[in-house]
């Protein structure tokens, strides 16, 4: 199949461009009559002479595209912390899909697709505000989860060769030797992981490692379970014959809250690492970006995102808040060699690039996947296309909605804002980020208010839990927020199934 022509190309930029300054879609969610339908028109049974370009074309948009719901299209989708896609990131995605690039190994004398993905990964870093040198082991991955588990990886193969030094001259690589092995040679009998609140994929980058799910140990304070217990997490670093992983949430994915509140708190745990030899990852799906933002307005957000340059390995998702196309996540760490020991191809002449140690890495040898998609270029095109001052302009946006909706809850008489604080209303506003939190106070309406939420098809929200009960979580990341034109549809939402709850009951 032939590249597209440039008339070809032209037509399909302008397509996007009409696309997303159409109006959004009228309903976030489709009805069941429309999903239904789409349901029955799917093929039961492989064609043997199949249906042809044109008849495919148009069941997929007239049978089966009604039926997806508007995540990415509409602002009023609030799941998941599900972002939308840029115009320029949409863009570059169909330019991907014509080239179908596999970047998995520099070829520099063959194509540019690495040094893209290494420039678009130097560019990210720029506007993270984070000095890209210092994190030589950076990759793009298919999001957070995958992310996590290298961060766990790299973490693993650090804290047995941490211990492995003060036992014997020997590198005991778990890479290398495998995991029973290598704790045997470094005289460790458990690794543990450290945590306040962690996000389920961290449980499963566990268990995919070998680790287990059990090894992952919540230590945050009673009075506060995102924030570390010092003491407690002195206590277990001290443990004798275990190793030790330390994971910072920042932004929990319930409430938004992150782990720390200030470069000090950061420091602090970076000193009692380095004093058990332990490895800080920073699990910052969309907290992270929070270092962008530079106004008063702000600035508890700032105060949580200092500091997280001292960790060894941080995770984000470009498919949140950078509001490129599923699935594109992001990792970096300060510690290039870890990664060579823990990824490296072994044996695979025909996979040599001829890599120096200060070229670009060939990513295969430093991440996951061996076979890979371009999802660096989406980035790198959104990036240039708005810049930094684009990028804080969106987040203050999503922020401001979010505080909006906040204040409503807090205001109303019928919603109660999750979780329970004493701190006062301007505290409190000013310490949310894209996340909030909820509940019914009518218990009974309670349990049922996510259905009902998304029974409006106007706006969309996760259904969670809060102590032990049903709750509500609005997730604000998409690039099109306004405030102004969001609010009123979500505050006319809630009041209308409270009204619809009082008038049947």
């Amino acid at each position: 199949m032939e590249v597209q022509s440039h008339e070809a190309f032209n037509e399909l930029a302008t397509a996007i461009a009409r696309l997303h300054s159409e109006p959004s879609p009228k309903d976030v969610l489709p009805c069941t009559a429309t999903i239904n339908h789409a349901r029955s028109k799917l093929q039961a049974h492989l064609p043997t002479q199949g249906l042809g370009l044109d008849e495919s074309i148009r069941h997929l948009q007239e049978d089966l595209a009604p039926a997806f719901n508007a995540s990415s299209r509409s602002p009023n989708y609030y799941g998941f912390v599900t972002g939308g896609t840029t115009p320029a990131a949409a863009l570059a995605d169909n330019l991907v899909t014509a080239y179908d690039q596999n970047v998995g190994v520099h070829l520099p004398n063959e194509t540019i697709a690495t040094d893209v993905e290494d420039r678009a990964l130097s560019l990210l870093c720029e506007l993270l505000d984070f000095q890209p040198e210092q994190w030589p082991h950076r990759i793009f991955t298919t999001g957070a989860t995958s992310s996590n588990v290298l961060g766990l990886a790299c973490g693993r193969e650090y804290v047995i060769a941490e211990a492995s030094a003060h036992r014997t001259d020997a590198e005991n690589s778990v890479g290398e030797l495998g995991i029973v092995e290598a704790m045997r040679k470094a005289g460790i009998d458990e690794i543990q992981i450290l945590t306040t609140v962690p996000h389920s994929s961290l449980s499963k980058a566990a268990s995919i490692l070998g680790l287990g799910r059990a090894s992952v140990n919540c230590l945050g304070r009673s009075d506060a379970p995102h924030k570390f217990d010092i003491p407690l997490l002195k206590k277990a670093l001290e443990q004798p014959g275990a190793a030790s992983i330390v994971a910072v949430s920042a932004s929990e994915v319930n409430t938004g809250l992150f782990a720390t509140a200030g470069v000090e708190e950061m420091q602090e745990l970076r000193k009692l690492c380095d004093m058990y030899g332990a490895w800080i990852h920073v699990d910052a799906a969309f907290g992270v970006f929070g270092r962008t933002l530079t106004a008063p307005s702000y600035s508890s957000i700032i105060r949580a995102c200092a500091g997280l340059e001292l960790a060894d390995s941080l995770t984000g998702d470009g498919h949140k808040i950078l509001n490129v196309p599923y699935d594109c996540g992001f990792f970096f760490s300060r510690h290039r060699n870890i990664a060579e020991r823990v990824f490296q191809n072994p044996n695979a002449a025909y996979l040599a690039s001829g890599n120096d140690a200060d070229a670009i890495m060939s990513p295969l040898n430093i991440g996951i996947e061996n076979s890979r998609r371009f999802r660096a270029l989406p980035v790198y095109a959104s990036l240039i296309a708005y810049g930094k001052d684009g990028y804080r302009d969106m987040l203050e946006r999503q922020i401001n909605l979010a505080r909006g909706i906040a204040k409503y809850v807090m205001e109303s008489g019928e919603y109660e804002l999750l979780p329970e604080s004493s701190e006062s209303a301007n505290d409190i506003l000013g310490g949310i980020y894209i996340i909030v939190l909820f509940k019914a106070k009518d218990e009974e309406l309670n349990k049922q208010l996510v259905n009902r939420i998304k029974a409006t098809r106007k706006i969309y929200v996760s259904g969670t839990s809060w102590g032990g009960k049903p709750a509500c979580r609005f997730a604000v990341s998409n690039w099109r927020t306004d405030v102004e034109r969001d609010l009123p549809i979500i505050t006319q939402a809630l009041q209308d199934v409270v009204e619809e709850w009082k008038n049947a009951n």
